[in-house]
C-alpha cells in the first residue's frame, strides 16, 4: 500500500511538471530567430583560422527578406527608435562583419578602437569581429579583444603566398626601389612589411576562409576614435539603398608612391572595357576624362563595402592586373587608391556613400559631421575646426559636385582660412 501511494504520488509531480512546461512554451515569445550565420558545415575548413572563444548574444536572424517599413532605420531626429541608445536593437541583421588586421602588440590599442565601436554602436547590435594577422594570435589578444566584443570573435592565420612576395618580382628591383625611397625619406617607402600589408588588403583580406561567411564588411584599425551616437545599423542601410563602399574621408594620394599607377588603370580599362560601369565616377578620379589621375582618393582605413563585389570578376580581374605590374613592391601602391579607383571605375557613382554622420578619427585626419544641429543630436564630441572635408587637401567636396549633392549647411565655415 505504501508503494502504491509513491506511485501515485510520483505519478501527479510528473504531469504538474508537464502541464508547467507546456504553460511556458505556450505564453513564450521569443526575442528573434536564431542567428543563420552559416557554418563549418557549409563551408570549406580553414586550416589557418583559430577557434572562436565567445558565442554572441545576438539571436536576431540575418536576413534579406523582411519588412523595412516594420523596422525603420533611425536616420534623423524624431525617426522611431532616435532615442533608443541602449536596448539591442530589434530589427532585422545583415550577413556582416567587423574586421581588423593587427598583430599580437597591438592589442592596446585595437581594444581602445573596439571600444569606441561597441560604445557608440555594437553594443545594440552585436555583429562579429574578425581579426587577422600573419602570425597566430596569442592568448593576451584573444583574451582581451573577445571581452570587449558582444559578437563572436574569430581569428585567423593569413597564409604565406598572401603576404609574401610573389614569383614573378624581381627582388633585385624591389630592394632598390626601397632603398631609393628611403633616400628620399618617403613614408614607408623603405618597408616591406607595409608593401604586403597594402597588396593584402587590395586582394586578399575578403578572400580569407572566414570572410568567405560574410555578404559586408566594416574595416577597423588600431587607435581609431568615433566621436558620435550612430544611431542606426550602417550594413542594413548600405543593403538597403544597394551601396557597394562608402567612406568618411577622403584626400589625394602621394604621388612619388604610385608614379605608373595610372598607366597600369588604363591598360585594365583598355583590356577590360566590360568592367567599366555606365555612370561611374571617373569625374572624381580625372580631371582630363581619363587621360591623367588627379590622385583622388578615398581614405580605405575606414571602409564599409560589399563583399560580394569584392569577390566579383570585375575586381578580381582589376587586382590581377594590377599585381602583375608589379607596383605594390615596385612602387608603393596602396590600398587606398586601389579600392577608390575599382569603386569609382567600376561601380555606378550612386552606389558608392559618404556617411557624414559617422564621425571618425584616424591620424593625423578628423571627418567631423558638418552641421551644428546634426552634431548636437549625435552628441558628438569633435572640434569642428578640426573637420578635414573641406580643406584644400580633401577630395571630399569633388565628391559632392560630380554627384550633384547639395553641401551640408555650414560647409564654408569649415574650409581653409
Amino acid at each position: 500500500m505504501a508503494a502504491g501511494s509513491v506511485r501515485y504520488v510520483r505519478y501527479i509531480l510528473v504531469a504538474f511538471f508537464i502541464l508547467a512546461v507546456l504553460y511556458f512554451v505556450s505564453n513564450s515569445s521569443p526575442v528573434g530567430p536564431a542567428l543563420t550565420i552559416p557554418t563549418s558545415k557549409t563551408q570549406p575548413a580553414d586550416k589557418n583560422a583559430q577557434p572562436t572563444t565567445k558565442e554572441a548574444p545576438n539571436t536576431h536572424k540575418i536576413s534579406t527578406n523582411y519588412d523595412a517599413d516594420k523596422y525603420p532605420l533611425a536616420l534623423k531626429p524624431g525617426d522611431p527608435g532616435w532615442d533608443d541608445l541602449t536596448t539591442i536593437n530589434s530589427g532585422p541583421r545583415m550577413n556582416a562583419t567587423f574586421v581588423t588586421l593587427a598583430r599580437n602588440g597591438d592589442v592596446w590599442e585595437i581594444a581602445k578602437s573596439i571600444r569606441q565601436v561597441e560604445d557608440r554602436f555594437n553594443r545594440r547590435y552585436n555583429y562579429d569581429w574578425v581579426f587577422l594577422n600573419d602570425q597566430p594570435f596569442d592568448d593576451l589578444f584573444k583574451k582581451v579583444t573577445t571581452s570587449l566584443v558582444s559578437g563572436k570573435t574569430h581569428y585567423g592565420l593569413i597564409p604565406t603566398e598572401h603576404w609574401s612576395f610573389p614569383p614573378h618580382i624581381d627582388q633585385e628591383k624591389a630592394k632598390k626601389v626601397r632603398e631609393d625611397m628611403a633616400q628620399k625619406k618617403i613614408i614607408y617607402g623603405d618597408s616591406i612589411s607595409y608593401r604586403h600589408m597594402c597588396r593584402f588588403e587590395s586582394g586578399f583580406f575578403f578572400r580569407q576562409p572566414l570572410m568567405m561567411n560574410y555578404e559586408y564588411y566594416w574595416r577597423v584599425e588600431p587607435s581609431i576614435k568615433l566621436f558620435c551616437d550612430i544611431h542606426y545599423d550602417p550594413f542594413r542601410y548600405m543593403h538597403e539603398n544597394n551601396k557597394k563602399y562608402s567612406f568618411v574621408l577622403s584626400l589625394y594620394e602621394y604621388i612619388d608612391t604610385i608614379p605608373t599607377l595610372w598607366d597600369s588603370v588604363k591598360k585594365f580599362i583598355k583590356n577590360h572595357p566590360e568592367h567599366i560601369a555606365a555612370g561611374n565616377s571617373m569625374a572624381f578620379l580625372s580631371d582630363d576624362g581619363g587621360e591623367t589621375y588627379n590622385k583622388c582618393h578615398f581614405w580605405s582605413n575606414f571602409e564599409i563595402g560589399s563583399l560580394s563585389w569584392l569577390r566579383s570578376k570585375a575586381y578580381l580581374d582589376f587586382f590581377n592586373s594590377l599585381d602583375q605590374d608589379g607596383g605594390f613592391f615596385y612602387e608603393r601602391w596602396g590600398d587606398a587608391p586601389v579600392h577608390s579607383i575599382a569603386a569609382g571605375l567600376m561601380l555606378p557613382k550612386d552606389q558608392i556613400h559618404f556617411f557624414n554622420d559617422i564621425a571618425y578619427y584616424h591620424v593625423p585626419f578628423t571627418h567631423c559631421p558638418t552641421g551644428e544641429a546634426l552634431r548636437q543630436s549625435l552628441r558628438c564630441h569633435c572640434d569642428p575646426k578640426e573637420n578635414f572635408d573641406w580643406k584644400g587637401y580633401s577630395c571630399t567636396a569633388r565628391f559632392f559636385d560630380i554627384n550633384n549633392m547639395e553641401k551640408p549647411e555650414g560647409w564654408e565655415q569649415e574650409k581653409d582660412a
